[in-house]
């Protein structure tokens, strides 16, 4: 088993990473969280499959009383109402302050139960249990926690460490090819931001990624994990440099936004926010036209888009982007390659760049 170990001044976990860990789930749970009564949220596409009775057996062996609830999937149920009906379950199971809370599924889950966990009785113990690439990655580790608002992507949350990261790689094999590419897309992100020689790798490896291949992906896994472990620990609360990880997400959130969740899956809305945010690189002179070429040389092998033809009117997406959490004092914060393996924040890009950086996306 890898464990990658993630160590802050006030808490520290460990993030452990092998296929089949889910029918270990109960007696690792004991590890962190040793009390009588637990709830386990899962994704309404997970909850029946075989690694999710595992994880319900596993808990139960391990003397949970445990109390389970589906969520349905989407980008839409992520929101308030379902942190809603998510604490009247656990108000009704009578579940206290040590009582975990496990969350299984892929990033609407663990942001939206990451989010309930943290303000529950003001915080209870949290387990996340990715089951897809991109929660893998990116969305349990690091304590993000949050819900979306109509106005935008993730408005309201909380920073929330879990106990631990549980992160069963067999659970990629009944992963769909897009929720796969879309998972891609984060692992493109973190190469891009912080390691040439991953993104070398990724370009080399496509095939045998997209085949499912148990020995690359877990590579996969653990590389970038370490990536977002290393970032978070630098820097929790996105004072600074955790920012570099919203590289692509501010385009990427308009374009959800404003196309109704669910219309682009949230990777595919980043492969674009990559592209468009390369494009400012590009235009303001931070890097040749060759780093786009690679970027979209790259996401075209995966399978994800690099243009699109059904973007709202590009003045409408620039409304949306001043709504982006990442907003301060009035100006829209990018973050924009200085290389491949590297990135800045800037906030001075003029208006007419972001526009022809929507622009580019249609073209």
């Amino acid at each position: 088993m890898a464990t990658v170990d993630l160590k802050l001044p006030h808490h520290a976990y460990a993030i452990h990473i092998e296929p089949g860990l889910l029918a270990r789930l109960g007696e690792l749970v004991r590890e962190v969280a040793p009390h009588d009564r637990a709830a386990l949220f899962a994704d309404g596409n997970v909850f029946y499959e075989p690694f999710s009775d595992g994880a319900v057996k596993s808990l139960k062996k391990a003397g949970y009383d445990l109390t389970t609830s589906t969520v349905d999937p989407g980008e839409d149920r992520k929101n308030l109402d379902t942190a809603a009906n998510l604490y009247e379950v656990l108000v009704e199971a009578h579940l206290e302050r040590r009582s975990p809370i496990i969350a299984l599924g892929g990033g609407v889950i663990t942001d939206t139960v990451g989010f309930v966990a943290a303000t529950y009785l003001r915080g209870v113990p949290l387990v996340q249990c990715p089951t897809t690439l991109v929660a893998m990655v990116d969305a349990s580790v690091g304590g993000k926690t949050g819900v979306n608002l109509p106005q935008g992507k993730n408005l309201v949350g909380s920073f929330y460490q879990p106990q631990m990261v549980v992160i069963d790689t067999a659970t990629l094999s009944s992963l769909p090819a897009r929720e796969l590419r879309c998972g891609l897309a984060e692992c493109v992100k973190h190469a891009m931001i912080r390691d040439a020689e991953l993104f070398e790798w990724t370009e080399q490896k496509v095939d045998a990624l997209l085949a499912m291949d148990t020995d690359v992906m877990g590579e996969l896994v653990e590389r970038n994990v370490r990536i977002k472990v290393d970032v978070v620990m630098a820097d929790e609360k996105e004072a600074g440099e955790r920012a570099h990880l919203n590289f692509g997400h501010t385009f990427a959130h308009a374009i959800e936004a404003i196309s109704g969740y669910g219309h682009y899956h949230h990777g595919e809305a980043v492969a674009l926010g990559m592209v468009a945010a390369t494009h400012v690189a590009v235009d303001t002179g931070r890097v040749g036209a060759d780093v786009l070429d690679r970027l979209i040389g790259v996401l075209d092998r995966i399978g994800l888009p690099t243009r699109a033809d059904d973007l709202a009117p590009t003045q409408r997406l620039v409304d949306a982007m001043k709504h982006d959490k990442k907003v301060a004092d009035g100006r829209v914060r990018l973050v924009v390659p200085d290389h491949i393996g590297g990135v800045s924040i800037v906030s001075d890009t003029p208006a007419e760049v972001i526009a022809a950086a929507w622009d580019s996306l249609r073209k």
